[in-house]
């Protein structure tokens, strides 16, 4: 059995910097850190952070007045920042940056008086930070069908952003209907998903030209790895998603001569190399890369840790 390992793969440059705000934050300030939601969508990574005293709250109410609330990569709405303003807290913003850009996006495109059409899943972390920006001046569309049912008071006015993690072939969909219904919108002009979701699913097809079968290790709420599996499939691969190595079926593998494995954005790469050792323990396999382009991005800390990161 050939397995065949997609580059790039697993953390991507914002998931690297909210965990590292976490590390350092506790580092800097001592336990208990306060995480308001999951810091990234993988209950591994929770789970070691736990370990080292980050505590983790679904609400900032759960946070002691006057403590240190870390909020999560994947961004909240004024509305949350106000809350954590009223508790005296102390907040840390490990908001990825990309996302932080689809925020100024809303805000820009408000400020002109248009109707912010959001592609995106509804009830992800993401999804309810970039709809809280402005809930009066935003609406959530999901598919063409969506787009076709929407309600906005000037269709010359209207103005898209994305969440970051989506399906670049989905979103493509999904815009091309904006633009037939309301042909004067303005678009981003590269899109807002970000490069590492591009990068990952253009490895996965890649692998999928020659795998039979892709393992994609990453939590069901995970938008990206979802999106990955969903890439796998729709190129013709058998696609499984994965949390750990323990919850590979032996039977998805029968008659695969090719297997790859590629992990969404907030998968640590020593998940990764579990599946590739549970491969290797139960079949006769030949480990090789696939690189289909190479990633440098870094992001900086909050000016509140500079001092522990440098």
């Amino acid at each position: 059995m050939d397995v065949l390992l997609a580059n790039p793969r697993g953390f991507c440059a914002g998931v690297e910097r909210a965990i590292e705000i976490v590390e350092k934050a506790l580092e800097q300030y001592g336990p208990p850190v306060y995480v308001r939601k999951e810091i990234v969508h993988n209950p591994y990574v929770v789970g070691q952070l736990k370990k080292r005293g980050a505590v983790f709250v679904e609400d900032l109410d759960e946070v002691p007045q006057g403590g240190l609330a870390i909020f999560s990569a994947h961004g909240v709405s004024p509305s949350v920042w106000e809350q954590g303003k009223q508790r005296d807290l102390r907040v840390v913003d490990a908001t990825c940056p990309l996302v932080t850009k689809v925020h100024r996006e809303v805000a820009r495109y408000v400020a002109e008086g248009r109707t912010v059409l959001l592609i995106g899943h509804a009830g992800h972390d993401e999804v309810i930070g970039t709809l809280g920006q402005s809930p009066q001046n935003t609406r959530l569309v999901g598919t063409a069908e969506d787009v076709a049912a929407v309600d906005v008071p000037d269709p010359s006015l209207v103005g898209v952003v994305t969440q970051t993690t989506l399906s670049v072939d989905d979103t493509r969909e999904v815009l091309e209907a904006i633009r037939r219904r309301f042909p004067l919108a303005k678009t981003p002009a590269a899109g807002d998903i970000c490069y590492a979701s591009q990068n990952r699913q253009n490895a996965v097809k890649v692998l999928a030209e020659q795998a039979d079968v892709i393992l994609v290790v990453g939590a069901p709420n995970s938008s990206n790895a979802q999106r990955l599996r969903e890439v796998a499939e729709r190129c013709g691969a058998r696609g499984y998603l994965i949390d750990y190595a323990s919850q590979i079926q032996p039977e998805w593998l029968e008659g695969a001569t090719v297997v790859g494995v590629s992990a969404g954005a907030s998968t640590p790469e020593t998940l990764v190399q579990d599946v590739v050792h549970w491969l290797e323990e139960h079949h006769p396999t030949v480990t090789r890369q696939i690189v289909v382009t190479e990633e440098h991005v870094v992001f900086p800390l909050p000016s509140q840790l500079i001092s522990i990161g440098t």
